[in-house]
């Protein structure tokens, strides 16, 4: 599950801390998976992929990746992105919509530093989101870079992204589909709260 480094007590932080506490009672297989949609300027394209949320931060949700991928392309061309987390265990989807950035070099220095070096290994031989020839070839550069001296050492391209949402919406799951849609959006520096038709 995503480590909490310092909890937003405020709305609507609170109430994603409610059914973040629900799922974890209710045993939530992969309660990391996150869901980000991207925008391709080149191709006019949106993509979506799911990364493992690492960090929940006041207001900010961390992931790492590759700075080299297809989706950290796209994240610079154009930084909203929209985000999604479901917990079928207590069926509840969390939509967010937010801007995202690079987490600051030491925050990404600290955390490749702590994690086991056959991810590290990964991280370093993996071109991400590139062609290639064969898997084999994966599994060599892989097996290759397990003897690499330094495995603590973070690449350049490789590091951690932050986003900080300005819209909520928590779709909880009724029978007959008298679901309720909870949205909280961010208007000038303050939250505005409203339920839409299910």
């Amino acid at each position: 599950m995503p480590k909490i480094l310092k909890i937003n007590k405020s709305s609507p932080y609170d109430l994603l801390y409610k059914y973040l506490d629900q799922a974890i009672i209710a045993k939530q297989h992969s309660i990391d998976a996150i869901s980000i949609s991207s925008f391709n300027k080149i191709t006019n394209e949106v993509n979506s992929r799911f990364v493992n949320l690492k960090f929940i931060d006041d207001r900010d949700f961390i992931f790492f990746s590759n700075y080299n991928s297809m989706k950290a392309v796209e994240f610079e061309s154009h930084s909203q992105i929209s985000a999604l987390i479901y917990w079928g265990s207590i069926n509840i989807q969390i939509r967010m919509k937010a801007n995202i950035k690079k987490t600051p070099t030491n925050f990404s220095n600290q955390y490749f530093a702590e994690r086991s070096k056959e991810k590290n290994a990964l991280a370093i031989s993996s071109n991400q989101s590139k062609k290639i020839e064969s898997y084999e070839d994966v599994k060599k550069s892989y097996s290759s870079a397990l003897h690499f001296s330094d495995l603590k050492k973070r690449p350049d391209y490789w590091g951690g992204y932050s986003f900080t949402p300005y819209s909520f919406e928590f779709w909880e799951g009724h029978e007959s589909r008298l679901n309720i849609r909870n949205v909280y959006e961010l208007k000038e520096g303050d939250w505005s709260n409203f339920l839409l038709e299910p």
